[in-house]
């Protein structure tokens, strides 16, 4: 059997007026993501992250924020494109590691809503889905609430 591993991080602004979408849910908070879709950082970067474990590219690649077709699009669409991707190269998800860093608001409450939002997309168990959180101490862009950052860690397993 082949395993793969691959690495996604993604970036969004966050802004005034916005929804903030995380891991598939929407999360109250009086900021958002700014983003071409609808900058759901997590689904982001678990996206990038299974792309990159087959050498496939990352979203932009596939999902070009300069397609006006695109502009607005639910990212559980996209994590659900990637992983047909994936598995048209005879891979399936073993595990899902992910780390949220934002000052605010506290995700803890959402992680059981967002891992059944991913399974749900990816047909996996809950239980293979790890979402944790940080802050930055204030620190940087993220500490100040300028913006969001998710990070993810997929492995693959040919079938």
């Amino acid at each position: 059997m082949s395993y793969r591993i691959g690495q996604g991080i993604d970036f969004h602004q966050l802004a005034e007026g916005r929804e903030l979408w995380l891991g598939g849910i929407l999360v109250p908070h009086s900021k958002g993501a700014v983003g071409h879709s609808d900058a759901d950082v997590l689904l982001h970067a678990i996206c990038d992250a299974m792309l990159g474990a087959l050498c496939l590219g990352d979203i932009g690649k596939h999902f070009p924020d300069t397609d006006a077709s695109l502009e607005g699009i639910d990212s559980k669409i996209i994590l659900h494109r990637c992983y047909e991707l994936v598995q048209q190269q005879g891979y399936k998800i073993v595990n899902i590691d992910s780390t949220l860093l934002l000052q605010a608001p506290k995700i803890l409450p959402f992680v059981p809503q967002m891992q059944e939002a991913i399974a749900g997309v990816l047909g996996i168990p809950v239980s293979d889905i790890s979402i944790k959180a940080t802050t930055t101490e204030r620190l940087s862009f993220i500490g100040r609430e300028e913006g969001v950052v998710a990070t993810a860690n997929v492995l693959l397993q040919q079938v």
